[in-house]
Order: C-alpha cells, then structure tokens, then sequence
C-alpha cells in the first residue's frame, strides 16, 4: 500500500514540480530546496511501511483480525489522502485546497502514529516525524497558497 501511494503520488509531483506553473509560484523564504523532498518523502514511505508492516504484523500474532483491519483502514485513508495532495496541488493547481488536504494529512499521520503506539511501542516512536513532516508541510502549502492568491 505505502509503495503504491509513493508512486501515485510521484506520477503527480514529478515532472509538474519542474513546470513552469510550479517555477512561476512565488515561495516562502523557508521552502527547503527541491532536493529535499524526494529525500525526505522516501525516508518517510520506506518508515510508514516498515512501522506499519510490523504494527499489522503484530496484530496477526495475536488474533486480533477487527483491530488489524481497522488499522489497514486508517492506513489506507492516510496513505490515499497522502497521494492525493500532489493531485492537488501540482496537477489540479488548487492552492487553497491542498493545503486543507495538507492539514488532514498531518491529523491523520498524527492518528496512524498514536494507534502505532500501544501497539507496537518502537514503531509508533519511528513514526512521529511523518505527523511532524506533513505539519511543516500544511505551513508550507498554506504560505503558497496566501503568497499567491489571486
């Protein structure tokens, strides 16, 4: 699931955040430098399916098959609403709505982790710089947004 939201996502963000739209957006002075992201979202996706792959894992272990599809659920949502943003944002050019889609993200991977938790302890510990990440993110997407507004 975490690798098909990579590359659903990726599809969407890769050559658009090279386009000429994308070069013509004015950007607040704490937009990290192009490299980062693809840095940063693979260290986070290979983290989301490593902890998640573990937390399910262990929820098998024990029988518990209603909490393992609740959580493959949150999950999945997490990861859908994570493709979603660079539909939104690079290809539909929707400034304002992703960064409300960005802010949903941050609830959610702030809810994957929490659920992480008391699960599997070291796991949800891992997963805490995603929430921390897509809130970054929600700052970023909304200062574009507001920088340009029409």
């Amino acid at each position: 699931m975490t690798t098909a939201a990579a590359v659903v996502g990726s599809v969407a963000s890769g050559r658009p955040a090279q386009s000429a739209w994308f070069e013509k957006l004015r950007k607040p002075s704490f937009q990290p430098p192009p490299v980062a992201f693809p840095v940063v979202w693979t260290v986070l996706y290979a983290d989301i399916a490593v902890s998640t792959a573990l937390t399910l894992a262990r929820l098998t272990e024990k029988g518990d098959e209603t909490a393992a599809r609740d959580y493959t659920r949150v999950l999945a949502i997490n990861l859908l609403v994570n493709a979603g943003w660079s539909w939104v944002f690079f290809r539909s050019h929707r400034l304002r709505t992703a960064a409300v889609v960005a802010a949903i993200l941050t609830v959610s991977s702030a809810e994957l982790a929490r659920r992480t938790l008391p699960i599997r302890r070291a796991a949800g510990v891992a997963l805490a710089p995603y929430p921390f990440w897509c809130a970054f993110a929600t700052v970023l997407s909304t200062a574009v947004w507001l920088e340009n507004r029409r």
